[in-house]
């Protein structure tokens, strides 16, 4: 039996890519998207959130995703070196940094012939993230790409021994530190919890209660642009903050109470710092980091120091694997009464 290539629909047809990357959903738009508008892909972000944010629920909410969808726009970049331009949206708005959507846009440019000619052993492709200029390094060979590494943005320590009052826990103690966002970063033992083994809604409430706390006492700013001066999420460690040759596991949860099924690119960027900034870890060490929720493995390691702004800071290279999930072509029909998406809680 033949079907015909679509289904009756209004409007655009919007194609996309899925990847994920250590669990985490990658959603790829590659068409149907309107033009995104802007001198810099800092001012592309304000416009889709301001007049293309419908698009955003569209594709990210159900029917068409789910709570914890994560997707990646392709946009121009204004700088020179970059091979391509991104905006990261989720199920709250738009990141202005995504490490696991670097490492599969890292494959995905590659095998989607984004860049001229692949290079082996590894391919180099500039991303221009809203937080600045990535660069992912893919493994190729014999035309198949595999891992990716990427260096980031200048990342630092924001502050330390920071005192919030959290209702139910009282004061807690906590470190704010930058991988291309803000993270409050807290041991789930504070709590009476385990990483693996407490209930994701719970570690879940936990760590929502602690970047509501820290959003409403604690002033926060970024020396290169207000647009980057906010806290993304909060990631709960295992309280292994140590050099080890042994993994240390954490989770994120981010945006409006979305959980990270990978061990968070920009979040391992951001510890990294953190962990140099109190002298836990040297330049070239790897360290291991384990998602709470599926056990993936990212590494990371400082690979030079920097400033940003007058802030100390170093660029941390993050590696890891993304896999190709599928492909899709979504519709909508204007008598839809949950066309434009819907979230359940």
């Amino acid at each position: 039996m033949e079907f015909p290539k679509l289904p009756p629909h209004d409007g655009a047809v919007l194609s996309v890519v899925d990847m994920h990357t250590g669990g985490e959903p990658l959603r790829i738009i590659i068409s149907g998207y309107p033009d995104v508008t802007g001198d810099t892909v800092l001012a592309k972000r304000r416009y889709a959130r301001e007049h293309l944010d419908h698009l955003r629920k569209l594709l990210m909410f159900e029917p068409r995703g789910h709570y914890d969808m994560y997707g990646a726009l392709l946009v121009q970049s204004e700088i020179a070196e970059a091979d391509i331009g991104v905006l990261f949206m989720h199920n709250e708005g738009y990141s202005t940094m995504c490490g696991h959507a670097v490492i599969a846009l890292g494959r995905f440019a590659v095998d989607y012939g984004l860049v001229k000619a692949p290079t082996s052993p590894e391919t180099q492709i500039n991303i221009h993230c809203p937080c600045g200029l990535v660069k992912a390094f893919v493994e190729y060979s014999n035309g198949k790409t595999g891992a990716v590494r990427f260096h980031s943005v200048p990342a630092f320590a924001f502050a330390t021994d920071v005192k919030v009052t959290v209702p139910g826990y009282g004061e807690v103690t906590l470190d704010i530190s930058y991988g291309g966002a803000l993270y409050a970063f807290v041991s789930a033992e504070r709590f009476g919890m385990d990483i693996s083994k407490s209930r994701t809604r719970d570690l879940v409430d936990v760590a929502t209660a602690v970047t509501s706390a820290v959003k409403s006492q604690v002033k926060l700013h970024h020396p290169v642009s207000e647009d980057l001066a906010f806290l993304y999420g909060t990631i709960l460690t295992d309280g292994k903050d140590a050099f080890s040759d042994e993994p240390t596991a954490n989770i994120c949860v981010f945006a409006d109470a979305q959980v990270d099924r990978s061990p968070t690119g920009s979040g391992v960027t951001a510890r990294i710092a953190l962990q140099y900034h109190k002298g836990l870890i040297q330049l070239h060490q790897t360290r291991s980091f384990k998602s709470g929720t599926t056990g993936a493995i990212f590494t990371g390691k400082a690979v030079q120091e920097t400033m940003c702004g007058d802030f100390k800071a170093v660029v941390v290279e993050v590696a890891g694997h993304a896999y190709y999930s599928g492909v899709a072509s979504f519709t909508l029909e204007n008598d839809d009464t949950l066309k434009n998406g819907f979230l359940l809680r």
